[in-house]
């Protein structure tokens, strides 16, 4: 059965005068311990579509079956519920709570799940360590330098165990040296503790470590290569 399966699915946004169709008949697999880029020019649908398959985004029609569930037939609280306990998000603009110290940016998601404040602040703490933050637990993301907020999005997305990281843009706002180390930390936790990845991207230093490439082009998948 496949991480990630994506069913013949549209997305339409209905604005006041236009219908405009964001994704058209997108189908296919992504399997675990994949490190998947999807790519294409600015209005392709890439981050619709990683949206669609997060669970953020209501398909028009199609299927999304995570683990075997249909996310598209959950409600609202199910739905919320499924992605606590399932996905880890990493956004472009980081999206830390900015009155939150490091560790507790990353305690926040185990918080959310009724986690116990000691297990939460262990796993917190080891998270930070695994990248490379544990000096910084104590700062607020206003004094951390903006590589360093994105790797405590990627501590925080890793806090719940899940089964998925969806990374839209991470490496947008970085630098390339900042950029490259996320990458590295990124490739090393896929490779060692068989984390899934998927990147909506434009950026060629993602596209070039990406085992797998999904092109879109005005919404309609045009290439799907496995290095």
């Amino acid at each position: 059965m496949a991480l990630i399966e994506i069913q013949k699915v549209n997305k339409i946004y209905n604005t006041t005068s236009v219908a405009v169709q964001a994704l058209k008949d997108i189908t296919f697999k992504i399997e675990e311990k994949e490190f998947t880029a999807i790519v294409g020019p600015s209005g392709s649908g890439k981050t619709t579509l990683l949206n669609v398959i997060g669970g953020l985004d209501k398909v028009s029609d199609g299927k999304v079956l995570l683990n075997g569930q249909d996310i598209t037939v959950m409600n609202e609280g199910k739905l919320i519920d499924f992605r606590l306990h399932n996905i880890g998000f990493v956004f472009q603009a980081y999206n830390l709570i900015p009155v939150l110290t490091a560790l507790e940016n990353v305690e926040f998601v185990l918080f959310l799940q009724q986690v116990g404040k000691k297990e939460r602040n262990q796993r917190a703490i080891e998270l930070l360590k695994q990248v490379g933050l544990e000096d910084q637990a104590d700062r607020k993301p206003a004094e951390l330098s903006g590589g360093q907020q994105q790797r405590v999005a990627v501590a925080r997305a890793l806090a719940s165990h899940p089964a998925y990281v969806l990374a839209d843009e991470p490496t947008a706002n970085l630098d390339s040296h900042t950029a490259e180390s996320l990458l590295d930390l990124m490739q090393d936790l896929n490779k060692e503790h068989g984390i899934t990845f998927v990147f909506s991207t434009h950026d060629s230093k993602v596209i070039r470590r990406a085992r797998r490439v999904i092109t879109l082009e005005d919404g309609e998948v045009t290439s799907d290569k496995i290095s």
